[in-house]
């Protein structure tokens, strides 16, 4: 391919990510190979070798585009509710939503990628790689640091060992939930509700009730014995 030909503007290297995205969702990493997505993406190896360089580098790429959005949309939800308290530490169920529907709706935006993309985002909390694994620290860092500092200042009685757990668990319940019903099915038959409205409400009131459950009595009994101790 001619660097003319590779040069085909924004389309070619979006073919390119679509087909990644999608191909990465359905397959994973590493079963994924660059054939397949220059298959799907109706280009030769040469344009994805212009546009990225490397299989590595278009996986990133795939993660960058939608996170940066993803990312800036969070933080601009915690930051307007911060505003509006004056101060004062936030309610959990704000510091929630603005982290997780968020992402719901991007999960929600079946037209423009964004139910792929957190399809993909899911798989990755659960599918072994180190090398996306480590990059998608990298990307959390702020965030993550900004919304646990929030819940410790809005659950000031929790210990901050458990919070961290606890949103574990509910990045944990969010990806399962956006992965389809495919899974509900094998329990609960012929179920076809995957109205994106329903879910977010559905799974909000689930992950606000993890957040704020009782701790565990040997949670209980360790702070005891510290306190004790001092």
């Amino acid at each position: 391919m001619s660097e003319a030909t590779a040069k085909q503007g924004p389309d070619t290297r979006a073919r390119i990510l679509n087909a990644a995205e999608s191909l990465f969702m359905t397959h994973g990493f590493e079963a994924t190979s660059m054939r397949m997505i220059t298959g799907q993406a109706e280009v030769n190896l040469a344009a994805v070798n212009y546009h990225f360089g490397s299989k590595d580098a278009l996986i990133q790429e795939v993660f960058r585009r939608r996170l940066t959005e993803l990312n800036r949309d969070r933080l601009g939800a915690l930051e307007a509710e911060e505003a509006l308290a004056n101060g004062a530490p936030l309610k959990p169920s704000k510091i929630v939503a603005a982290f997780f529907g968020v992402s719901l709706k991007m999960a929600a935006d079946t037209e423009h990628g964004g139910a792929t993309f957190m399809r993909l985002l899911g798989r990755t909390y659960t599918e072994p790689n180190e090398f996306v694994r480590q990059f998608l620290a990298e990307e959390y860092a702020e965030v993550v640091q900004r919304f646990m500092s929030a819940l410790y200042r809005a659950l000031p009685d929790v210990p901050r060992e458990e919070i961290l757990w606890r949103f574990h668990f509910m990045m944990g319940a969010m990806s399962y939930a956006i992965a389809g019903t495919d899974a509900l099915q094998l329990f609960a038959g012929d179920f076809d509700d995957e109205d994106p409205t329903r879910l977010m409400p559905r799974l909000m009131s689930f992950l606000l009730g993890g957040l704020r459950a009782p701790l565990p009595e040997e949670v209980i009994e360790s702070r005891a014995i510290r306190r004790d101790a001092a």
